[in-house]
């Protein structure tokens, strides 16, 4: 026993190693493939980095799905989710202010938290269920009863678990269709950057020799064969979803080994483990001072998450939706918000803010646990 729980810590270890590597060499190809193509590193983030980052979410959703483990389907989106915006960008802001896009702000940000809120709108949940899930907490927090947190929260009989809506194939196949549309936006708005950009540069090239030299050295200096873009892109990303793999299935080892249940593994070890990529891949952009790829990154892979991979679950085997997971979603569309707020004030998360997000994470930690 003590032989196994010591090769899963290795193997964890090992896991971490390849997502280090992977993202390093995944955000050099990215960014260096994005300037090669002329395509903001912003749209970059928002597609090719968030799916790539996004492969152990959907692989873990969809094995869930055709197993009926409705619970890890959407727990782990959601979970996913939650940590992105509270860890990731928190983290990312502590190194250093993170400035956010204005197109962030106008458009990924707002279909981030309509995309929370939709989830909800399409669970076929009674809302009376989500009146009762509101004020139970509430009214004994009032009533000066808020220690006994877990029986406020028993507001149907068989309590956190019992069944409060579904997520059914009408609903999976809806998210996969604004999930479409948003990719042909993405794609429609890059062409249109991209043939400005062109535009602008044989501008300048007419207009001195300046310019023209100023061009050739930015070009020299971040541009590299496209072959070479494509070696670091995926190889990058095999090391990021393998090494999520490994840290997935040597933390949930280590987990049971030290009694966690299912339920708690699932909204924390696997929804931790899967959004490690993220996590790696942002800080790595950060340091690197691709802002723009860190943020993309982020709000892509949330959308993804909840468009794309729940859709898909969905699509192919319906899910139940929990009053657990009413809480989980509620307070997903509540950090995205306070996260936008952030994001407005001054155009980027300043320090303190980042600070912010990983209290209110680790405090989102502690509710799943006591409940």
């Amino acid at each position: 026993m003590l032989q196994m729980f010591v090769f899963d810590v290795a193997l964890l270890a090992a896991g971490f190693i390849a997502l280090i590597k992977g993202a390093d060499w995944f955000v050099d190809g990215s960014s260096a493939l994005a300037k090669t193509c002329k395509v903001p590193g912003l749209i970059i983030g928002l597609t090719i980095v968030a799916l790539g980052t996004s492969a152990p979410e959907l692989a873990v959703s969809i094995s869930a799905a055709l197993q009926r483990s409705n619970e890890i389907a959407l727990s782990n989106v959601v979970g996913s989710d939650i940590f992105n915006l509270a860890c990731v960008l928190g983290i990312c802001a502590v190194i250093h202010p993170v400035p956010v896009d204005r197109s962030v702000l106008k458009r990924d940000f707002p279909l981030t938290i309509g995309a929370a809120v939709l989830v909800l709108l399409v669970s076929g949940m009674d809302w009376s269920v989500l009146q009762s899930v509101i004020k139970a907490p509430l009214a004994d927090a009032l009533s000066g009863r808020a220690g006994t947190l877990s029986g406020s929260m028993d507001v149907l009989p068989g309590g956190m678990d019992a069944v409060a809506g579904n997520v059914g194939r009408p609903a999976g196949v809806l998210l996969l269709a604004f999930f479409l549309a948003y990719i042909l936006y993405l794609l429609r708005d890059a062409k249109k950057r991209s043939d400005g950009s062109e535009a602008g540069e044989v501008q300048g090239d007419g207009s001195g020799p300046s310019g023209s030299r100023d061009g050739g050295d930015e070009d020299k200096e971040v541009c590299l064969p496209v072959a070479k873009c494509a070696f670091l892109i995926f190889v990058g990303l095999g090391l990021i979803i393998a090494g999520g793999q490994v840290v997935v299935y040597s933390a949930k080892n280590i987990a049971g080994a030290l009694g966690m249940s299912e339920t708690l593994i699932g909204l924390t070890v696997v929804a931790v483990g899967t959004s490690l990529p993220e996590l790696v891949t942002s800080v790595v952009a950060a340091k690197k001072g691709e802002t723009g790829l860190a943020v993309g990154n982020v709000v892509g892979s949330n959308l993804f998450n909840i468009l794309f991979i729940l859709g898909t679950s969905a699509a192919i085997c319906p899910i139940d939706v929990n009053v657990a997971s009413i809480y989980d979603m509620l307070l997903l569309v509540a950090i995205s918000l306070l996260t936008y707020l952030f994001s407005l004030s001054k155009g980027k998360i300043q320090r303190s803010e980042g600070v912010l997000l990983l209290l209110f994470y680790v405090a989102d930690v502690a509710f799943a646990i006591l409940r």
